[in-house]
């Protein structure tokens, strides 16, 4: 963790597209109140194969023009080299200077992978077609990616995203910070020193978390699924187990050096405004993690 000591703080918060003028009202009353704890940057989620492109594109235009930064998510399967290039230069035309580049998903019913298969082919076609415009994020696994044929093979993949031209990371989310600890250490053996970020994932809703960890390969440790088993349809309880949970792991991973946080909101404000209020961050110039 000694390199990841070096790198400054930052603090971020991601949303999804909104799907209806509901969801678009209820977006804006997110932003604003998650604004008000003055985040490094907001990002925006880019559907399997590209299937949210425009709202994502609208998404993050709106909500960066409001006055924090924000950071497309953008996915190269199902993608040509041509559609990338239009939406960087849509992006760099409206200032935007962060990028979350990702392999993606394949969405059911489509046949061919598009022009770019993997993460580091489309940061690398980033660099060539935008230079040092963006600062790009890339995925990381601590648990490591559910389709990686080893753990080996998994940090090779992330080494190769950094070779390309990758600036920082932002984790899948982890209920264990060991493995978080585990997957920096590998990482600084094989001298690959850019920012990880811990991806932070709110407890509010047992049914929808197993549902999520099953299909991104995030592990529930056994404790933390059993006392959530146990709660059963007390959603209250849940909330406070998994705020008190979660809390304690941030600030354990804090404590030992991690260099921010990135929350995964699902368009929530308050469960992530809780961790943050616990972990002291209205002042987190003044802590001392």
């Amino acid at each position: 963790m000694e390199t990841q000591k070096q790198f400054k703080r930052r603090f971020s918060f991601e949303f999804f597209p909104p799907k209806t003028d509901k969801g678009w009202e209820k977006l804006q009353g997110v932003r604003n109140q998650l604004a008000e704890v003055d985040p490094d940057f907001f990002s925006v989620t880019f559907g399997a194969g590209g299937s949210t492109r425009d709202r994502t594109v609208q998404t993050v235009l709106d909500l960066h023009k409001r006055g924090v930064s924000t950071a497309p998510h953008l996915s190269c399967v199902g993608a040509t080299r041509d559609g990338i290039a239009e939406l960087l230069d849509i992006y760099r035309e409206n200032g935007v200077n962060r990028i979350v580049a990702l392999r993606g998903d394949m969405p059911s019913g489509m046949g061919a992978a598009g022009e770019l298969r993997y993460a580091n082919e489309l940061v690398s076609f980033i660099r060539e077609h935008s230079g040092d415009t963006f600062n790009l994020e890339v995925a990381a696994y601590p648990e490591f990616h559910p389709q990686a044929r080893t753990a080996e093979d998994d940090l090779k993949n992330f080494a190769r995203k950094v070779e390309a031209g990758a600036n920082s990371a932002i984790t899948q989310y982890f209920f264990n910070a060991d493995s978080y600890f585990y997957f920096i250490d590998r990482l600084e053996k094989m001298g690959v020193t850019i920012p990880v970020v811990p991806g932070i994932m709110p407890i509010v809703n047992f049914s929808n978390l197993t549902r999520f960890s099953d299909m991104c390969g995030a592990e529930i440790p056994r404790w933390i699924r059993k006392q959530l088993e146990a709660y059963g349809d007390d959603s209250d309880s849940i909330r406070k187990f998994g705020e008190e949970v979660v809390s304690e792991m941030c600030e354990r991973l804090l404590a030992s050096g991690a260099p921010g946080l990135h929350f995964y909101t699902l368009n929530q404000a308050e469960p992530s405004l809780r961790i943050w209020h616990n972990l002291g961050l209205d002042n987190r110039d003044k802590i001392s993690f």
